[in-house]
């Protein structure tokens, strides 16, 4: 029942920021419009910016579906950004009225999980420390952000699939790299 809500507040909110930005959606707008009361959003969320969050980590999260491994990532990549291409408007509206801050954290959530699965993946049997993998996850989960963060800003109209070959390109070998490196220190 608690997902239930969840999905439709999230609903009710996509569609109102299909027709206005959502720095000027109210909680009272969302919930008269989903007829859940005001008692019942504040349950799940602690504000609009909350249930943003949440959307887009559930959307992300469905996109993934066991793509973090180092066979996967590369097609787990892609159907983050195809997500983030599916939710255009909702993203866009977004990306203009939340801070650039709470934008990375959504996209860090994201993109974390992933890479985090490679590392561990690559690391097994290796003597690391996991100060040093939660480095290596990160370095690379920055890079992700940023190349995502300047593709919404441009419009989403660069091909995604290009860009995903190209940070695969520009990777390749570069996680086994890292953990040799840290591993031989």
């Amino acid at each position: 029942m608690a997902n239930t809500t969840k999905q439709a507040l999230e609903a009710s909110l996509k569609k109102m920021m299909l027709k206005k930005p959502l720095d000027k959606i109210t909680i009272h707008d969302i919930t008269d419009d989903c007829g859940i009361s005001r008692m019942a959003f504040y349950y799940h969320f602690k504000d609009i910016y909350d249930l943003v969050e949440w959307a887009c980590v559930e959307d992300a999260a469905r996109a993934l579906q066991g793509k973090k491994t180092c066979d996967t990532w590369q097609e787990g990549l892609a159907q983050i950004f195809e997500a983030v291409l599916e939710n255009k408007p909702f993203v866009l509206n977004a990306y203009r009225c939340i801070s650039r801050d709470q934008m990375e954290r959504f996209l860090y959530k994201l993109t974390y999980g992933l890479i985090r699965g490679v590392v561990d993946e690559k690391s097994e049997g290796v003597a690391i420390s996991e100060q040093d993998k939660i480095f290596i996850a990160e370095f690379y989960k920055y890079s992700f952000v940023g190349i995502m963060l300047d593709w919404i800003r441009q419009g989403m109209s660069a091909d995604y699939h290009e860009i995903v070959t190209r940070m695969a390109l520009t990777m390749q070998g570069n996680i086994d790299n890292s953990i040799r490196n840290f591993a031989a220190r």
